[in-house]
């Protein structure tokens, strides 16, 4: 495997990239054609942006589901398809060409009427969009990510955008975040927009807007208002209004009402690895997907402001693999400045030495970093320290079954897991 490797990153360096381009191409049409387009005749909806995605295609097949359809959903937690459902183990939000084609045929296969697909950047790069009959788009944010894979930020945005040029029936957009101007621009038989301050794109006299109000977010979830509709969910974070939005736009948008898109929120009690409380008592324990300098720094202010923890414990990484070095300082510098403690672990080296990681990361901590390689052993320090009162917050994998090291291999994992049981040794 490891020569395999250096084949390919060999190859990489030598092979022009329109090459590269036309190979990914390649691939898409033949997946494509292998299971004879199976995406005629289903509306696939795709989910795109920086953070949320995966929640927001939760959120829609809720909303779908509740309203009677037979659904379809792809994202970096699960494959769901007409109730049945798989965990993610892949350690790839958007699977490769012949398996997510293979996935849009089985859904056909089984009946399902909708497909609720999360877009990455890196799956547009690769062309794994192609030949996939894409009805909607949903725009959540965008902040810098992916910059060192794409060369820019703007590169990177580039490639979120090509999702509204295949899916040209109904856009629906974020309208607070201030890049949506440039998602703005593709046009669509319908166009929703919303937010709670909609500052963008409202003098649109084409575009629908939902706007939520008279919102409330505490410890125990979220209430907002859109028209005469009351919403109350469980999740935390005013982040989860956004996503909620989302999906009721596209809930509104295939005739879905305001009151099932309500009832259909109600139902959910956690995104799994979002936001997700593991430990309640005698202090709480968190476990948040959180990767990005905008999630992590909306996890530990959602903390802060939301439960109010004598001291906020914070336990975090950053990916190997020549995955945007740029950022580990400044997540670092986030834990520093928002958490009380900081142990700063192991994440996914992939083929990077793992100190090396942790050190720069801890170097935008400052004197609060705990450096400690084992993850297991970080976890359970965090929650050793941890007193009545605190909350202590686990970010950076949220419920991936893996970490991810040298030489392709994969160590079995579940932060959830491990907290639960560091926690029971706390106990004997």
């Amino acid at each position: 495997m490891e020569t395999l490797n250096r084949v390919k990153t060999t190859a990489k360096r030598f092979v022009p990239t329109f090459l590269i381009s036309w190979y990914h191409f390649l691939l898409s049409f033949l997946g494509a054609a292998f299971y004879v387009f199976p995406s005629k005749n289903l509306k696939i909806i795709g989910v795109t942006g920086t953070n949320g995605k995966s929640t927001v295609v939760e959120m829609i097949s809720q909303i779908l589901e509740e309203a009677g359809s037979k659904v379809a959903s792809f994202s970096s937690i699960r494959f769901k398809i007409a109730g049945e459902e798989k965990e993610n183990i892949l350690k790839m939000t958007m699977p490769g060409r012949f398996m997510l084609q293979g996935l849009l045929r089985q859904a056909k296969n089984a009946g399902c009427e909708y497909v609720i697909l999360e877009v990455t950047s890196e799956g547009i790069k690769q062309h794994r969009h192609r030949f996939i009959d894409f009805e909607t788009a949903v725009f959540t944010n965008l902040t810098p990510e992916h910059i060192e894979a794409h060369g820019s930020f703007e590169k990177y945005r580039q490639a979120k955008e090509k999702l509204f040029l295949v899916a040209n029936k109904i856009h629906v957009l974020n309208l607070d975040d201030e890049n949506v101007k440039h998602f703005l621009k593709f046009p669509a038989e319908k166009k929703y927009g919303y937010g709670l301050n909609l500052n963008s794109g409202a003098q649109d006299q084409d575009l629908k807007l939902i706007k939520a109000k008279n919102y409330q977010i505490s410890e125990q979830g979220l209430n907002f208002s859109v028209d005469d509709t009351e919403f109350n969910l469980k999740l935390l974070g005013k982040f989860n209004i956004y996503n909620a939005l989302a999906a009721i736009c596209v809930g509104l948008s295939r005739g879905v009402d305001l009151a099932t898109c309500s009832k259909a929120l109600e139902r959910m009690a956690v995104v799994p690895g979002r936001m997700e409380m593991v430990i309640s008592k005698p202090f709480k324990v968190l476990v948040d997907y959180a990767f990005t300098p905008n999630a992590l720094k909306k996890v530990y202010q959602t903390i802060r402001d939301n439960f109010n923890p004598n001291e906020l414990i914070c336990v975090l990484g950053a990916a190997g693999g020549g995955r945007d070095k740029w950022k580990r300082p400044v997540l670092g510098k986030l834990a520093g400045k928002y958490c009380n403690q900081v142990f700063v672990t192991d994440e996914d080296p992939y083929d990077e030495d793992p100190m090396e990681i942790i050190d720069q990361v801890s170097d935008g901590v400052g004197s609060k970093a705990t450096k400690i390689l084992d993850r297991r052993e970080a976890i359970g320090e965090s929650l050793r320290s941890a007193k009545t009162g605190d909350v202590v917050v686990i970010t950076g994998k949220g419920c991936e079954p893996w970490i991810c090291v040298a030489n392709d291999k994969k160590i079995a994992w579940d932060d959830r897991r491990i907290a639960r049981e560091e926690f029971e040794k706390l106990k004997q």
